[in-house]
């Protein structure tokens, strides 16, 4: 069964990242490359938003018995393929998982110019991520 605890937990961890990364989005590019606490603290929350979302596609996964991923484009191709997000939205973040290996394992080669240019055109995604999964666990009775 679906820990709705957990499921929630992780979706208000994305919210609050992803609110903290708008908020930073409103400084001007100048602002915010001047200080370069601001792309440490941008990467931090976009890493933790990416690692909550998909820690929540897991656990789904696991409960739901539709297999073990074998990465992380697995867990979005999964959720997809099983209706639990829109295929046409899993085709637009499906690069997600690659991003979360970029900051993971290639962290030296972000800029803090690729990372304010995420901050201007990719929050929406996490927010459209939720609300598909909070969609699911109500539709489920979960």
């Amino acid at each position: 069964m679906i820990n709705k605890d957990l499921i929630h937990n992780r979706l208000d961890l994305i919210n609050r990242s992803i609110a903290r990364l708008k908020r930073m989005a409103a400084l001007t590019r100048k602002q915010f490359l001047a200080d370069p606490d601001n792309f440490a603290i941008a990467e931090h929350h976009l890493r933790r938003a990416l690692e909550s979302l998909f820690d929540a596609g897991r656990h789904i996964m696991a409960k739901q018995g539709l297999g073990h991923p074998v990465d992380y484009r697995s867990i979005i191709l999964t959720l997809g393929r099983e209706k639990i997000i829109p295929l046409q939205f899993t085709e637009k973040i499906k690069g997600m998982a690659g991003y979360r290996n970029r900051l993971v394992h290639g962290y030296a080669e972000v800029t803090p110019e690729e990372m304010y240019n995420i901050m201007q055109k990719r929050p929406a995604d996490f927010e459209e991520f939720c609300s598909y999964i909070l969609k699911y666990i109500a539709k489920h009775g979960v």
